[in-house]
């Protein structure tokens, strides 16, 4: 392959992948469908494994200056593709279960994944929207992936067309630079951008609508009541998802683009951010207290986490974009344990997801309620734990750019989420079972595996981050 082309072998290799599931699938009987999940998550080694020689490298723009090469994009894919192997193999029985075990299932996964590559990669706003719709698509198909599930068909519907209002107003948005600069690509608009100052009020415009369409995607207050709906009614294991990968990408390309192509327009875009901050965090946090069903919890609690993450980027410093960084590393973890533990809880029909669903489960299952205290823990913050290194780092970015205030919310919002984490804790461990509640499925080994590796990490994060900051650090310099 030529030289050339070589940073995009990950992108070959899932999209070839993805082709050659959808060419196996009618004819692959119905019992060895998982052998697709086992291909899926054997290409996503392989693309790992491709990107080895990126690291460290020269950066490099291809593709006619639209695809960047650099520790930026390198550290997301190894991310992106870590996310959807995990994904594929916690699929793989609960599909079996949910008689929901199809090839187009994992071919979507590897789609949306080569969609979010695009997304940290791209230099170019033709390029950012192309990889927004190629994961926009697979995960509209993948909420609604229970056909005869009223819910899934009711959250995939309402995602698309919130997503597709949300496509609108970026489209527009990306129009609106371009009429503004002459260009969509990123060096460009930061040259004119730079030359023209902040007068330019038909760039600030369109800088505004796209925050919108990102918020839309980040689920960003006042962006967000559709995420609540779609986590829920979305299969576990779809909503596992989503609420990790899709927000990643998204959070990577708003970066590219405010601080690469976009930050002379700093002061604007800080100021917005900074509102949508607290109020993505407090919303979150305070409506989760009320939350009476687990997925729904933990949708309000992604929200919030979100909110901590722009913490980070309204500091606009490369401590504060290291800072996110590796909390976007944390939050997938401890959010894909948590998710594993009420995935192998979960009966037939996405059942048993309510909070009084894990009353006495400290006696039933005392694996599941160990590992899911750590990471409740751990998303609430407290130390020894990832989470509290994570928030410790963008707090800190703030209060080093004079965010003193932003910073004293974001603690005392950490401070409200432990009612909610400590409730779903109580109930496991000080409350009787019901009644003639059936004892929790037997946890698969690749599920029990992923959610004991994630506990580990969780805790070794915590108290020896110096290596992963590193990474997440000096992978944020590629963006100045």
């Amino acid at each position: 392959m030529d030289q050339v082309y070589l940073p995009l072998l990950p992108q070959f290799i899932l999209i070839a992948a993805g082709m050659l599931i959808m060419l196996m699938e009618p004819f692959t009987a119905a019992e060895r469908k998982s052998r697709m999940g086992q291909i899926s998550v054997l290409a996503t080694a392989v693309a790992i494994y491709s990107l080895r020689l990126q690291w460290g490298g020269r950066p490099q723009v291809i593709l006619g200056k639209m695809f960047a090469v650099d520790n930026f994009s390198t550290f997301f894919q190894w991310l992106f593709l870590g996310i959807t192997g995990v994904s594929c193999l916690i699929s793989m029985r609960f599909n079996e279960r949910e008689s929901i075990n199809r090839g187009e299932y994992y071919a979507l996964l590897l789609f949306a994944c080569s969609g979010m590559c695009l997304m940290a990669a791209s230099n170019d706003l033709i390029l950012t929207f192309l990889g927004i719709e190629i994961l926009s698509i697979a995960t509209y198909i993948l909420a609604g992936f229970k056909r005869n599930d009223v819910k899934s068909s009711e959250s995939s519907l309402k995602y698309f067309l919130l997503g597709s209002f949300a496509t609108a107003f970026l489209l527009y948005g990306i129009a609106l630079i371009y009429g503004s600069m002459g260009s969509t690509n990123y060096q460009v608009i930061h040259n004119v951008a730079s030359l023209q100052g902040e007068g330019q009020i038909t760039a600030v415009i369109g800088l505004g609508l796209l925050l919108v369409g990102f918020g839309f995607k980040l689920a960003l207050v006042p962006f967000h009541s559709w995420a609540p709906d779609v986590y829920e009614g979305a299969p576990t294991a779809v909503t596992a998802f989503m609420t990790v990968g899709p927000k990643a990408a998204g959070f990577a390309a708003l970066l590219r683009i405010l601080v690469q192509a976009l930050p002379s327009l700093g002061n604007d875009w800080t100021g917005i951010l900074w509102v949508c901050a607290i109020a993505t965090m407090t919303l979150g946090n305070v409506v989760a207290v009320l939350q009476a069903n687990v997925k729904r919890m933990l949708a309000y609690s992604a929200i919030a986490h979100a909110g901590y993450i722009l913490v980070g980027m309204v500091a606009n410093t490369a401590a504060g974009f290291g800072a996110v960084l590796f909390y976007l590393v944390v939050y997938t973890v401890m959010n894909l344990g948590a998710f594993c533990v009420v995935l192998s809880l979960s009966r037939k029909g996405d059942l048993s997801v309510n909070v009084d669903d894990y009353a006495g489960l400290g006696r039933r299952s005392p694996v599941a309620a160990a590992a899911l205290s750590v990471f409740l823990i751990s998303l609430a913050g407290f130390p020894l734990t990832g989470g509290f290194i994570g928030k410790f780092y963008l707090f800190s970015a703030a209060i080093q750019t004079g965010y003193l205030g932003l910073a004293i919310i974001g603690v005392l919002n950490s401070v409200l989420s432990v009612f909610y984490y400590f409730r779903l804790m109580v109930v496991m461990y000080m409350r009787e079972p019901h009644e003639g509640q059936p004892a929790p499925d037997q946890i698969s080994p690749p599920v029990l595996l992923i959610t004991v590796v994630a506990m580990i990490a969780i805790l070794l994060l915590g108290v020896y981050p110096a290596p992963m900051l590193n990474i997440a650090s000096h992978s944020a310099l590629a963006l100045k």
